[in-house]
């Protein structure tokens, strides 16, 4: 229902009709050969073992290199649609959007184009929807808005969905992916965190649980706030997560860092997370865990 709503216009590449390399050709014969049109975005590549897929079937695989098993980022949209049931879900606060409170320059143009790029207002969407017919509000972040960074509306709009599970006693599952705080909304974006790990105390001490699945990369701010409070807290294989970068580390306590540090194994290994779970499991573990709790007499 929501791809209908940000489609964009197809584009095309020109390709030769023949592979290059014939030797019975002319550079002239090769340059006047005919050339056809196939749109852009027939093939795509992994980005790290370098293979070439069709896209329809890197979507069917739900976007995971059926060659090395990466999980390619995703965006807001696709990861709802792969979460609730039949693609129903009902959005909340749908038309908010940042106007550069702090006047930071070139913020505004930088906001309408990230908008235009990304077909999203901000970094998040929020609403209610169904999970094997198990209701569960969910707070979905898009890296492809401001490398999902949290902003004063990145906050609102958790922080509204967290209050409204409260009230509706159903299950919260927020999907984090976040370069981190906002420096263009500067105190403002700081002060979202405490305002979601407050929210979320409330909502898990009326015995509401909440559940943090993160995906590649959740960094900074995000990772340091609501992403890691988590009654569960789950990953995808092969996730990004932590609070500084790995080079800022390694430049600080002037040690080389393990090769997989920061992955979601790695913080697995050393009591991080609780699961790292596949994305083709990702749905019917999500199901588990709110059927578990619903039958242990919580919300």
């Amino acid at each position: 229902m929501f791809r209908d709503l940000f489609q964009k216009k197809k584009k095309y590449a020109t390709i030769p009709s023949q592979r290059w390399g014939n030797d019975t050709e002319s550079t002239e014969e090769q340059q006047e050969r005919p050339k056809r049109e196939i749109p852009e975005g027939l093939m795509n590549k992994c980005s790290k073992c370098g293979t070439i897929h069709y896209s329809k079937e890197l979507e069917k695989n739900l976007k995971v290199c059926p060659n090395c098993g990466y999980h390619m980022r995703l965006n807001a949209i696709d990861r709802i649609m792969m979460t609730v049931d039949d693609g129903q879900f009902t959005e909340m606060d749908a038309r908010m959007e940042s106007k550069d409170p702090l006047k930071f320059p070139g913020y505004a143009s930088k906001l309408e184009q990230q908008k235009m790029n990304s077909g999203l207002r901000d970094a998040v969407i929020t609403g209610e929807g169904l999970i094997d017919g198990q209701p569960a509000v969910l707070a979905v972040m898009s890296f492809d808005f401001f490398s999902g960074s949290m902003g004063s509306v990145v906050g609102e709009k958790i922080t509204r969905a967290i209050e409204h599970a409260d009230a509706r006693k159903i299950p919260m599952i927020i999907f984090s992916t976040s370069g981190g705080a906002r420096m263009q909304e500067s105190i403002l974006s700081l002060m979202q965190m405490a305002k979601t790990s407050a929210a979320l105390a409330r909502f898990q001490e009326n015995g509401g649980l909440y559940v943090s699945v993160i995906t590649d990369p959740t960094m900074g701010g995000v990772s340091a706030s609501f992403a890691m409070l988590g009654d569960v807290n789950i990953a995808e294989p092969g996730a990004l997560f932590g609070f500084a970068g790995r080079i800022v580390i390694e430049q600080t306590i002037r040690q080389k860092l393990p090769d997989n540090f920061q992955t979601a194994e790695f913080n697995m290994e050393h009591g991080q997370l609780d699961m790292v779970i596949h994305r083709k499991e990702m749905k019917s573990t999500l199901s588990q865990l709110l059927d578990f709790h619903s039958g242990k007499g919580g919300f």
